[in-house]
């Protein structure tokens, strides 16, 4: 079981779980071991709510493709334990991040005196541009 928060539990018969060869540098244990996982996760199939179904599906994120699949490959660790543990977790923070509701931006405008600032160092930089130039003799 996977706990997403204290009303939302993910069962482990939704989670499909599979060990695959890990890619990479590795030696002769890259050949012979399936340590990397594949997890795959059905978020239209899943007893999610529906809010974070329509969140998920509505994410454009590259882990999740047409059919509303999740799809996550972890093969960072040497173990398939680690890598089994890694890929439940970043399913887990993925659906905690839909969560998340984005504050509202507030459009903002420059104060009087940063606009002053701006353009004093503005003619300033200037000043010291021209004084750069050829000296002209009279």
């Amino acid at each position: 079981m996977l706990f997403i928060s204290h009303q939302v539990v993910i069962p482990s018969s939704e989670i499909e779980l599979q060990a695959i060869r890990a890619q990479g540098a590795g030696g002769q244990n890259v050949n012979k071991v399936s340590s990397a996982v594949h997890l795959r996760f059905d978020i239209r199939a899943s007893s999610l709510p529906e809010f974070y179904k329509e969140k998920l599906l509505n994410l454009s994120d590259h882990r999740i493709n047409k059919e509303g699949v999740v799809v996550i490959k972890a093969q960072i660790h040497r173990s398939q334990d680690k890598n089994r543990t890694e890929a439940l977790a970043r399913l887990q923070t993925l659906i905690k991040a839909v969560m998340v509701v984005q504050k509202t931006r507030r459009p903002t405008k420059p104060s009087k005196g940063a606009k002053v600032r701006r353009m004093e160092s503005k003619t300033k930089r200037g000043r010291l541009k021209t004084l750069r130039g050829k000296v002209k003799e009279y």
